[in-house]
């Protein structure tokens, strides 16, 4: 029943870091339409769970989000620029050493980690994927800008 539960909660993260959604109606449509019908009940139940808001969408109305999820954000020189943020689907993608932490929207890291594995980067050792944020190692003489230009070049194609 647990792993149920624990199942509809990602597909709820799923859905509304996917969609703008701005009644319960709207996100109990899509529920069943994933494969999880729910109550209204349950779904305030889950909502408050998970911590879920509104606030403003695009368009200036009301929306779902999660309370993670951030529309804007600061880039500073140790970011890729936004154009290559929008075309990955990542936030922001920070160095130290050889490593890289790359940060999505909420439930996109795994997508964006199987991406870059895919792409069998000389510059990547592997991945590691959580729910919003990729830990990318790379090798130990890689170039910074090659591998953000690398990365970036995945979602083009």
């Amino acid at each position: 029943m647990k792993q149920a539960k624990n199942t509809r909660l990602e597909v709820i993260k799923m859905i509304i870091s996917s969609q703008e959604l701005s009644t319960q109606e709207e996100l109990l449509r899509e529920l069943k339409t994933a494969g999880f019908p729910s109550t209204q009940a349950t779904l305030s139940r889950d909502l408050r769970q998970l911590r879920i808001v509104k606030g403003h969408g695009e368009h200036g109305n009301y929306i779902y989000m999660l309370p993670e999820q951030r529309k804007y954000q600061r880039v500073s020189d140790t970011h890729v620029t936004v154009q290559q943020i929008n075309r990955l689907g990542a936030l922001s993608v920070k160095f130290s050493g050889n490593l890289a932490v790359l940060r999505t929207p909420p439930g996109h890291a795994s997508h964006v980690a199987y991406d870059i594995d895919n792409a069998q980067l000389s510059e990547v050792l592997g991945t590691i994927a959580g729910d919003d944020t990729v830990l990318i190692i790379l090798d130990e003489n890689a170039d910074r800008q090659q591998v953000v230009n690398a990365i970036s070049d995945i979602q083009q194609s």
